[in-house]
């Protein structure tokens, strides 16, 4: 019985309490604020006791705090709330909705996937996965053994791979 009390001890937890002190510290915010953490972190959440938790911005955006230890290895990620900008005295507009354009490729079309540059052209044949307006991403299936590829639909029955020029 001694030894696993004494292995008990040894596993020990990070303080979430503490940890959830250090973002909004990190921050600048508190929880729940704009600009600081969203929530607490999850009380239930074990990880293992870490001397030295490293905190740092996910992106430049600033949308959440990563919360990082090396030894043991663990981070997670805590997100931010998010600031939105209101334009003061202004009447809300009602925005319109999105115009979709009609496909000019349609699933289990038959599609010419073609690349090149001047002197240089290479072209495949294909079936469509899905459908897809002029200058949308779709995939197109060129092997029944291989993955389908990722194309632009340029036209009826034409797309070409991403990165090359029409």
């Amino acid at each position: 019985m001694p030894l696993l009390l004494a292995l008990a001890a040894a596993t020990a937890f990070q303080d979430i309490p503490t940890l959830d002190r250090a973002v909004a510290a990190f921050t600048g915010r508190t929880i729940g604020a704009e600009g600081g953490p969203r929530s607490a972190i999850d009380p239930r959440l074990r990880l293992a006791r870490c001397a030295t938790v490293a905190l740092a911005w996910r992106t430049e955006a600033h949308d959440a705090v990563v919360a990082s230890c090396t030894g043991p290895d663990w981070r997670i990620f805590v997100p931010v709330v998010r600031a939105v900008p209101i334009a003061p005295h202004a009447p809300a507009a009602a925005t319109p909705a999105p115009i979709r354009a009609a496909p000019v490729i349609r699933r289990g079309d038959p599609v010419v996937i073609e690349a090149g540059s001047p002197g240089f052209a290479i072209t495949r044949e294909g079936v469509a996965m899905g459908d897809a307006a002029a200058g949308a991403r779709l995939l197109v299936r060129v092997d029944p053994a291989k993955p389908p590829v990722q194309a632009l639909a340029l036209a009826e029955g034409r797309a070409t791979l991403p990165g090359w020029g029409e």
